[in-house]
C-alpha cells in the first residue's frame, strides 16, 4: 500500500469511499459511454438534437456532411442509447434519447464557459 505525503493512510476516509464505489463493469460502461462524447461530430449532431428532432438530411445540411456520415454517426450514437428513431411515412427522424443526454450536453458547456 501506497502512502500520503505525510506516511499516513487515512482509512476511515478509504473505507467510506470504497463502500459507495460501483463495479468495475460500471465503470466500463461508463467510460464507453464518454468516448460517444469525445468525437466533435458525434457532440454535434446531439447538441443539435438537443434544439429539436432531425432527420439525416437535414442534420448533414445543417453540419456540412455527407449523409453517410451522419447516418454511421447516428447508428453509433444509437446503439449507446444517446439517441432514438422514429418513422414518420419513408422519413426518419432523430432526437435525444432522453433528458439525460442533453444535461450532459449542457453541462460540458457550462464548465467551458466558467
Amino acid at each position: 500500500m501506497q502512502f500520503c505525503c505525510d506516511g499516513v493512510v487515512h482509512g476511515d476516509a478509504v473505507e467510506d469511499v470504497k463502500k459507495k464505489l460501483e463495479s468495475p463493469e460500471d465503470y466500463e460502461a461508463l467510460a464507453a459511454l464518454m468516448k460517444m462524447f469525445a468525437d466533435k461530430t458525434r457532440v454535434n449532431i446531439l447538441h443539435a438534437l438537443e434544439q429539436r428532432e432531425l432527420c439525416v438530411c437535414d442534420l448533414a445540411s445543417l453540419l456540412g456532411l455527407t449523409k453517410s456520415a451522419v447516418s454511421h454517426q447516428l447508428k453509433d450514437l444509437r446503439l449507446s442509447r444517446l439517441v432514438k428513431n422514429r418513422r414518420d411515412g419513408q422519413t426518419v427522424f432523430y432526437s435525444l434519447a432522453d433528458d439525460h443526454v442533453g444535461a450532459i450536453i449542457d453541462l460540458g458547456f457550462e464548465h467551458l464557459r466558467e
